[in-house]
């Protein structure tokens, strides 16, 4: 009976079993095919992920770099490289139009304040000429001169300035100015003042000054020069010339022109000669102690036969002429009204050529000067004799300056 009741039991214990153990092995093959499924489904997921740049669309990539910037940082630096490079010429055309406008009303101030230096006024103030409108010229050539310098100015006048129409034609057609610049003497209305006014009216190329004519006065007629040059022509450069120095005008134009552009440049022949503090000696400097110890130079400067200024240069000349500080000699005065400012010095040497044989080798060498002198006499030696002499070995050709693009 015992053991009826064991063999009974353990036949229930083994079906419960069995039963057990084949849903066991149901549920793990459906857990593996489960699993596999979920498995390809994610790695099919991690393709799509990695390859998502590549299979994007156009408009998905632009979607993508707005949200990435770094994505596309070598096009961006690019565009910022651009974006600079066009604000900074902005910033240059601004710069340039706000110095014009400031140089048109300081041009306007001093044309308006005319004549008044405290010498009596011989030529008509050009103020009310100002207010029109007026042409922009090339450069402005002021030979200076004086009341015995006759027989100096028909030496030029027979050889390398224009006369007459031609004179005119020069204004016109190549925007170039040129005059004999002078002022009028201590008793305006004499002799001497109706003797210029005569040959003024059969030349028609002197540009009067409200000055006082004088050798101790050339520094304040190199500035009126320039003031009034500004206030009455609108031109690029204006040049100052001695009446002895031969000019070739075509080589002027060609040598100015490669400095058009230029805001502030001062051209010539720059030197820097001693202080002369002996008093009696020629050039003597009264106030040399300002140039420090005995023996030393002077600052750069141009040599004063001749040299040319930018337009706003000469406009600060006539703006600030009752600051501006004289010296004994006209060229150290020059080149003392620019020390400290932003000014280009440009040292040519073909402005200073000495006369033949120098400047006729030169010629011949295809280098003809722009100016010729003689360091010896500050000028042509006996000028008035040799100017034509000069003219014919070292010129560049009475046509040169019509055939010469600026």
């Amino acid at each position: 009976m015992g053991m009826g009741r064991y063999q009974k039991s353990t036949t229930s214990s083994s079906s419960s079993s069995g039963v057990s153990a084949r849903w066991v092995f149901v549920l793990c093959v459906s857990s593996f095919v489960l699993g596999v499924l979920v498995v390809n489904r994610l790695l099919a997921t991690s393709e799509i992920v990695v390859d998502g740049i590549e299979r994007a669309s156009p408009v998905q990539n632009d979607q993508a770099r707005s949200l990435h910037p770094l994505i596309d940082c070598e096009s961006k630096e690019g565009d910022i490289l651009s974006r600079v490079s066009h604000t900074h010429d902005v910033i240059k055309t601004l710069d340039k139009t706000i110095s014009s406008l400031e140089v048109e009303l300081a041009t306007a101030r001093a044309a308006r304040s005319g004549g008044g230096d405290g010498s009596p006024a011989v030529a008509k103030s050009e103020a009310d000429k100002s207010n029109k409108i007026r042409p922009r010229m090339f450069f402005v050539v002021g030979i200076m001169t004086a009341f015995s310098s006759r027989k100096r100015r028909d030496s030029i006048r027979g050889t390398w300035l224009p006369k007459g129409e031609e004179l005119k034609r020069l204004e016109t057609e190549k925007g170039i100015i040129m005059r004999f610049v002078i002022g009028h003497s201590s008793s305006p209305g004499g002799v001497l003042d109706h003797t210029i006014e005569a040959e003024e009216e059969q030349h028609k190329d002197f540009f009067r000054l409200n000055h006082i004519e004088g050798y101790h006065e050339l520094s304040t007629k190199t500035q009126m020069y320039f003031s009034s040059a500004v206030a009455k022509w609108d031109a690029d450069f204006y040049v100052k010339v001695d009446d002895d120095v031969h000019v070739n005008l075509g080589m002027l134009g060609s040598t100015l022109a490669h400095h058009r552009w230029k805001p502030r440049v001062y051209i010539g022949c720059m030197k820097s000669g001693p202080v002369l503090a002996q008093k009696g000696v020629k050039y003597h400097e009264p106030e040399n102690w300002k140039f420090g110890e005995e023996g030393n130079k002077y600052f750069r400067h141009a040599t004063g036969q001749i040299y040319a200024i930018s337009k706003d240069l000469a406009t600060y000349i006539s703006v600030n002429r009752r600051l501006l500080h004289k010296y004994a000699n006209e060229d150290v005065s020059l080149g003392s009204w620019f020390i400290g400012l932003d000014v280009e010095h440009i040292d040519d040497r073909s402005l200073c050529c000495g006369t033949p044989l120098d400047c006729e080798w030169k010629g011949q060498a295809g280098n003809p000067c722009a100016a010729s002198f003689d360091w010896s006499c500050s000028g042509i030696c006996k000028s008035v004799d040799r100017m034509l002499q000069v003219h014919q070995r070292c010129g560049e050709g009475d046509g040169a300056i019509w055939h010469t693009s600026f």
